[in-house]
């Protein structure tokens, strides 16, 4: 079993920054990805930004060029630098991490979430 801490929500007025992280223990083999998803009241959980081990990342086209998603392999631990804060990005952001258990047993873990505000 994996757990997953997250820390750095809160409130924030648009046009500020906030910085997430999340740190990742347990029975981890290897870690394949870590990123963040977000989901919004009413709306369906959507990828935010994730990094792989190889160093690739991946951004929603909506927060592309605001938000940064960066990692430390050392401490298991993935960070999500946001500027320019918006309305529309208030949501519950939830830390994701891609592993293998063991040399064969991939699984995919979601953290209980960290509420992020942005008032107008």
């Amino acid at each position: 079993q994996v757990q997953l801490v997250e820390s750095g929500g809160g409130l924030v007025q648009a046009g500020g920054s906030l910085r997430l992280s999340c740190a990742a223990s347990g029975s981890i083999f290897s870690i394949i990805a870590m990123g963040w998803y977000r989901q919004a009241p009413g709306q369906q959980r959507e990828l935010v930004a994730v990094t792989t081990s190889g160093g690739s990342t991946n951004y929603a086209d909506s927060v592309k060029g605001r938000f940064t998603v960066s990692r430390d392999n050392a401490k298991n631990t993935v960070y999500l630098q946001m500027n320019s804060l918006k309305p529309e990005d208030t949501a519950v952001y939830l830390c994701y991490v891609a592993y293998y258990r063991n040399v064969i047993q991939r699984k995919e873990d979601w953290g209980q979430g960290t509420q992020v505000t942005v008032s107008s």
